[in-house]
């Protein structure tokens, strides 16, 4: 079956057509222009005019239906033709929202907006997209409006998909920075559906200031593991915090649970500067999220729009996610110290109630001996903290208000040619890579250094093919070319080669990915410009450095499972941190490694360098540069499905290993003991009953 391609974007400008006609400093933060700015940016950047437009219509009574009482449907339906004295006092029924004429009409866009997504994807028609919709969604239940929201986008988007397209299993991403009650509500005891959210919660302080906000609340019944709550427990929340949730939380669970559609809750009230969420995460990490996400589900992802009150960083995040929707190369990552205290017993917290559900949560630490900082507490009545902090600025101690300048938005500039091959004379060019050779004869003086530097596979052609990757690792540094796959008579040679090029070229890191066994250059050991993680299943020799991480499986590569949580638990944490500028990965002859595992490390790894990512197998291995070219091409790995339980040794061998290198690699970290951070982006936690909006 050929590959979906394509992103859609779903948009229109009728979804701006109402705002708030009376005062409600609760919900002055939600207007028409959130949607406006958002489609402009994209606009502007020129991303529009890459996406697929996809028409929007409106919702049918029975698609509204799937997750809301007909008498609240009923009534809503009224709205249109309600005087502004009836509108203020049908509002009141309800909390945090208000209602205007035309918000049923946009409503109903809203979600018919999110179901021609569901629908384009599903079909394949197109292979990922955003829709930007208004009024947003997650808060809304069964019978009620809630925090801005009429009905609940997503949560029927969800129910269409299973419905309509056979969808056996969801996972529904919420990283708005508020929490989606309702979706919760709607799912909880749905064990085909996996809701995760995190979301500001101080101690149950925030809005909505819900007990089954916390990490303790699981899901009931049979759907019992299938809700994942983070609670964040003070602001500042950086790039560090985001990525080890992922790492260690969602990524290995949703891998388990084997998707067969993402539904992301997409609010940008997460990011920097928004005057709801308070947290310093930068708009490029929703590039690395998006991205993160891209490979469940065979890559079938719909996000849309929820939260996000600063119109800069809005408008910047949104932009940030359809560029990775469209396979342009993520940014590097920035700001990465690890995550502070407060997050890390958020992670601990959640693993460890959520640690009876999911095998690779297994050995997953016992809940702090401790009081822990997430534990529910009272909420004070009329405790309100003033932060008098506006949309654009965060007032100082003396009072004066200091300005958040947003630069403009940084261009992730594709390459002339995005994937090139360097194969022997013999193999033909996969379709939709570049054939790459030297255009002249290698420099007599490279053939004359690398033969001198001890390299065994001495004929002159062997050496030939080593020196012709030195100009592919010299166009990558340029951006003429963003990838390879080269087949080499011998991987070992090669990788040392092209380690010791790199270092000279790019001057700074790369990180070396070695699948299999097969013996390890002592070049690429101990140096603090390359980091090797090696992933086999002979137990290697430990050499207690930080730049050198032995990972033994026992079964190697052919535990799939345990291969996965390497990958997401260790390999990524490593990588992101040390943030090389070439990724080389390096497959041995019989490495024994699923071509389903191998396409998703292929994928995920390219999140890292700006993907520039260099893939050296042997010159025998022509069965497998079909399934390594897609992957380089920015084809999402296909879906590995539910998993099964790693081996045991595996996993409990995989906490050690974190727990080991945690000290020298901070995003390793599970748990509060070694933490470092805890007062980030110079927020302080407050216990203020915040205003409620998505």
């Amino acid at each position: 079956m050929a590959q979906a391609t394509g992103t859609a974007l779903v948009y229109d400008e009728q979804m701006s057509r109402y705002k708030l006609l009376w005062l409600d400093p609760a919900c002055e933060l939600e207007v028409p222009e959130r949607l406006t700015v958002s489609y402009e940016a994209l606009v502007q950047n020129g991303l529009s005019g890459r996406c697929v437009s996809v028409p929007v219509r409106e919702a049918t009574d029975a698609e509204i239906l799937l997750a809301h009482s007909e008498e609240y449907l009923e009534a809503v339906k009224k709205t249109p033709y309600m005087s502004l004295e009836d509108l203020m006092t049908f509002t009141q029924q309800y909390g945090d929202v208000y209602f205007h004429p035309n918000i049923y009409h946009c409503a109903k866009l809203a979600i018919g907006a999110a179901l021609q997504l569901v629908d384009n994807v599903m079909t394949g028609s197109v292979r990922n997209g955003l829709a930007l919709v208004r009024p947003p969604g997650h808060h809304s239940q069964h019978s009620a409006a809630n925090g801005f929201c009429v009905f609940n986008n997503v949560a029927i988007a969800a129910q269409y998909a299973k419905k309509y397209h056979g969808v056996k299993k969801v996972l529904i991403v919420d990283w708005d920075v508020h929490h989606g009650q309702g979706v919760q509500y709607c799912f909880e005891d749905d064990p085909s559906v996996l809701y995760f959210s995190w979301h500001r919660y101080e101690h149950q302080n925030f809005w909505p200031n819900l007990k089954e906000s916390d990490h303790d609340s699981v899901g009931k019944g049979k759907g019992a593991g299938f809700n994942v709550n983070v609670p964040w427990n003070q602001v500042g929340m950086e790039n560090s915090d985001y990525l080890a949730v992922f790492f260690h939380v969602l990524l290995p669970v949703a891998y388990e649970f084997g998707p067969d559609l993402v539904l992301v809750c997409a609010g940008f009230d997460s990011a920097i500067g928004d005057p709801e969420g308070h947290m310093c995460a930068t708009p490029d990490i929703f590039a690395h999220l998006t991205h993160l996400l891209m490979n469940l589900a065979g890559g079938k992802l719909c996000a849309v729009l929820e939260g996000g009150y600063n119109l800069s960083s809005l408008a910047q995040s949104v932009c940030q996610t359809v560029l990775t929707l469209l396979g342009d190369p993520a940014p590097r990552p920035t700001e990465l110290h690890g995550p502070c205290e407060s997050a890390l017993e958020s992670i601990h917290c959640v693993r460890s109630s959520h640690k009876q559900y999911w095998s690779c949560l297994k050995h997953a630490a016992d809940m702090l001996s401790y009081e822990p900082s997430t534990k529910h507490r009272k909420v004070m009545e009329g405790a309100l903290i003033s932060q008098n902090q506006d949309e654009q600025g965060q007032k100082t101690e003396e009072g004066s208000t200091t300005e958040l300048v947003f630069p403009e938005l940084l261009q992730r500039v594709a390459p002339a040619v995005r994937t090139a091959l360097v194969l022997p004379d013999a193999v033909e060019c996969t379709d939709g890579c570049a054939h790459f050779s030297a255009k002249k004869a290698p420099d007599p003086l490279a053939l004359n250094r690398l033969s001198m530097n001890g390299k065994e596979s001495g004929d002159e052609a062997s050496l030939t093919a080593l020196a012709n990757l030195i100009p592919v690792i010299e166009k990558m540094e340029k951006n003429e070319i963003q990838n390879c796959l080269a087949l080499v008579p011998d991987v070992s040679t090669a990788a040392a080669t092209v380690v010791q090029q790199a270092n000279t070229s790019l001057t700074k890191r790369v990180l070396v990915v070695w699948v299999g066994e097969g013996p390890l250059p002592t070049q690429m050991m101990g140096d603090e410009k390359t980091l090797l993680v090696h992933l086999g299943s002979k137990e290697q020799e430990d050499l207690n450095s930080k730049y050198y991480v032995p990972i033994s499986l026992k079964k190697g590569c052919r535990d799939t499972a345990g291969l996965l949580q390497a990958l997401l638990g260790v390999l990524l944490p490593l990588g992101f941190q040390f943030n090389p500028s070439l990724v080389l990965l390096v497959r041995t002859p019989g490495g024994n490694v699923a071509t389903a595992v191998w396409q998703q490390l292929t994928c995920l790894l390219q999140g890292l360098a700006q993907g520039r990512t260099l893939v050296l197998m042997q010159e025998k291995e022509t069965s497998s540069i079909s399934a390594t070219a897609s992957c380089l091409l920015g084809n999402p790995a296909p879906s590995l499905g539910p998993l099964g339980a790693p081996m045991p040794d595996n996993v409990e061998a995989l906490e050690r290993l974190g727990h080991r290198l945690q000290a020298h690699w901070k995003l390793l970290q599970t748990t509060a003991a070694a933490s470092r951070r805890s007062a980030p982006c110079g927020y302080t936690p407050s216990s203020r009953m915040k205003p409620p909006s998505v």
